[in-house]
């Protein structure tokens, strides 16, 4: 199943998705709840159910988590090729350990970075001339937990969506660390909704990104260095995850650091992120 938060009628409501007839199934959510925790609203709640079926054309989408109740967390370098890029791109404060990281990499994106479909990813020329762009798997937790092993973790996993890493790369250069320059206002697209686990195969899903029709990425998440039960199970490493929590899962190879020159966003470009059975997640880049 899909379920999306969308604006209709001047206020905030959470929906389940019928792609295929092009409805949304509007669902009882309460607005003020739907605007702040979205799809996760619906968690182990047996009293929501259908009001009533909109066409998905007369809705906008919004971030499916619009604020999410802490920092994101993100996991760096965690393709192969992607890594070997990053380390020799000269912005990459971990390379002095090698290429391929030996544990995830873990950083965070603040909450206030969220944006949705659709909206713009403003550059601040004041602050950075060097955005890139990074297509990722968002993982949504479900079920909270502190040291869980990696054979449950997907236990804990609710749904998959849609996440563009938005990053400042020569902030990432002056800070050594990487909170700032991904932290950025509007530096975090999030969508189009979020598909439940069991609809995603991890093992064969395909992550891509164009930028102006351009490909620039093309993996799949089978290809990740560690995989999604990895990935939980060192972040509740002595850390209690939360039903809510959302988690990047990293990059491919294809970002803008990775050309000779690098291909930094600009404003007027458009971005667009597709991952197999989720869905794509489109957003212009504009000026401040």
């Amino acid at each position: 199943m899909k379920f999306a938060v969308f604006e209709w009628n001047g206020s905030c409501h959470v929906g389940r998705v019928d792609d295929h007839a092009n409805i949304i199934h509007r669902l009882t959510v309460d607005h003020a709840l739907a605007r702040t925790a979205g799809v996760t609203a619906v968690f182990d709640n047996p009293d929501v159910s259908v009001v009533e079926d909109i066409p998905l054309s007369d809705v906008v989408l919004k971030s499916p988590v619009p604020r999410p109740h802490r920092n994101i967390f993100c996991v760096g370098k965690n393709y192969h090729a992607h890594a070997k890029e990053f380390a020799g791109s000269g912005f990459d404060s971990s390379a002095a350990k090698g290429e391929v990281p030996e544990a995830p990499i873990v950083f965070s994106k603040v909450p206030e970075s969220v944006v949705g479909p659709g909206d713009a990813v403003r550059i601040d020329a004041m602050v950075s001339t060097a955005i890139d762009y990074e297509a990722e798997l968002g993982v949504i937790i479900g079920k909270g937990g502190r040291n869980i092993p990696k054979a449950s973790a997907l236990d804990h996993v609710w749904g998959y969506t849609v996440i563009n890493d938005v990053t400042a790369r020569d902030l990432q250069g002056v800070h050594s660390q990487w909170l700032i320059g991904k932290s950025q206002d509007t530096f975090c697209p999030m969508g189009p909704w979020v598909v439940t686990a069991d609809e995603i195969d991890l093992s064969d899903t395909a992550v891509k990104c164009w930028i102006n029709d351009e490909l620039r990425q093309d993996a799949n998440t089978g290809l990740l260095i560690f995989d999604v039960p990895t990935i939980i199970e060192a972040i509740a490493n002595g850390i209690t995850l939360k039903a809510g929590d959302v988690i990047a899962t990293g990059t491919p190879a294809g970002v803008g650091i990775g050309f000779k020159p690098p291909k930094y966003l600009v404003p007027g470009d458009v971005m667009r992120v597709e991952i197999g059975g989720i869905g794509v997640l489109e957003n212009p880049v504009e000026s401040w």
